[in-house]
């Protein structure tokens, strides 16, 4: 008896590992023209000299998160995170905004995106060599030139930016073909090929980017995630996964993740009638549902993963059916939203009534596996500063009253399909 109550106090001390799959970093728009080609810096003075900053939280004192590899460190530990995939944050050179929701270039504007582009990748890849084995840091592409795109994916592979690449959006209207297009096929079997992640992160599809103005930004927000979502059935139908079993893909900061069994369901239904000939929908779909060897749940329980940042109540028992193996917990530091500094808050909040076993896969075990993160290599630093098993384990009974995170605000949140 004695034993027992030993080994369940030892469970209790255990520490998780908490690999953050949703972070956001960038350089100074000054230190990115050290990155820049030579043949750009004219042209780069030229645009910083007329450039307005769009967005108030790239400014203040607390800007340097961004690129502050202690500060970053420090903060993340604190808040009991050892490391994180890095998503792009700052506005790179030749950009109207961040590129997560600027608009998609045109052939005129593509040339100086693209510099502006490299110019992110190559300070990213020097950013996680800062602190080696904790940041996995993600590469950004563009769609209007399928060689470069593939060039620069070969290249983030061989720099170590183990995060794999950041997959812009289509939107509709897009002056690029839309994601099902044949066009990129040599995008995804770089990507299968080379065991790169191929990530897809909220906002990025919106028409327009982020619309002016108040309308526009509460339309923005209700839509995104839809917009966001549409990669998922491109790939599908278009018989990507089918033709590259080992590709990985991961939604990221989609709204969510409560919206993946209706989807799943709903895309079942449709595949299942794309299959019968005497069906309207066989009329539509036959042709794709002809090319794909599983169904659409299937190639999600194969291929795909999901970035639940900042996970709402209602997602903790949704969690089977989104599939324990395929959620990657994120906390979105440094954004306004996050779950900094209360990220032990916010899990006690969702799921404190998840068994150990699980938490460790959602918290860390998986996108280490996803993103090739060394846990034996992060155990120490986890010992030292994760969350206990026990201390995650009790229900939180209120939110802490000045968080903006949206997994407290919106506890009670499902996008239904």
């Amino acid at each position: 008896m004695e034993s027992r109550s030993s080994d369940r106090a030892a469970d209790a001390a255990t520490r998780y590992l908490v690999i953050s799959s949703d972070c956001h970093a960038g350089a100074d728009m000054s230190t990115y023209r050290e990155y820049l080609e030579a043949r750009y810096l004219d042209e780069y003075d030229e645009w910083a000299e007329i450039y307005s900053n769009p967005f108030d939280d790239l400014e203040g004192p607390d800007f340097d998160r961004n690129f502050n590899s202690d500060r970053r460190l420090a903060e993340l530990e604190a808040d009991g995170v050892v490391a994180e995939v890095l998503f792009p944050n700052t506005i790179p050179p030749f950009f109207p905004s961040g590129n997560l929701v600027a608009p998609q270039p045109s052939q005129q504007e593509y040339a100086q995106r693209w510099a502006g582009l490299k110019a992110h990748n190559r300070w990213m890849a020097d950013f996680c060599r800062e602190a080696p084995g904790r940041r996995a840091g993600i590469a950004q592409i563009m769609l209007n030139d399928v060689d470069d795109a593939v060039g620069e994916i070969r290249w983030a592979k061989d720099a170590g930016l183990t995060g794999g690449i950041l997959l812009p959006g289509t939107p509709p209207g897009a002056p690029v073909p839309q994601l099902h297009s044949p066009d990129y096929e040599p995008i995804w079997a770089t990507c299968a090929d080379l065991d790169v992640v191929v990530n897809y992160h909220g906002a990025g599809a919106s028409p327009n980017g982020l619309i002016a103005g108040q309308t526009g930004g509460a339309i923005f927000l209700i839509e995104q995630g839809w917009y966001s979502h549409r990669a998922l059935w491109h790939l599908i139908f278009s018989g990507v996964f089918a033709r590259h079993e080992s590709l990985k893909f991961a939604l990221t900061e989609q709204g969510g993740s409560s919206w993946i069994p209706g989807l799943l369901d709903f895309l079942d239904f449709y595949y299942e009638r794309f299959g019968e000939a005497d069906t309207v929908e066989g009329v539509f779909g036959g042709d794709a549902a002809k090319g794909m060897s599983l169904t659409p749940r299937e190639y999600w329980a194969r291929n795909c993963y999901v970035g639940a940042s900042f996970m709402r109540r209602i997602e903790g028992p949704l969690r089977h059916e989104i599939g324990l193996d395929h959620i990657m917990y994120g906390v979105d530091y440094p954004h306004t939203e996050a779950t900094y500094p209360y990220t032990r808050e916010a899990l006690r909040w969702t799921l404190a009534d998840a068994p150990a076993d699980e938490m460790h896969k959602m918290l860390g075990l998986t996108a280490a596996e996803v993103y090739g993160f060394d846990v034996d290599r992060l155990r120490p630093i986890a010992d030292r500063v994760g969350p206990t098993v026990g201390e995650l384990s009790v229900p939180l009974d209120a939110p802490p009253p000045d968080s903006k995170c949206l997994g407290f605000t919106m506890e009670t949140f499902h996008r239904p399909w």
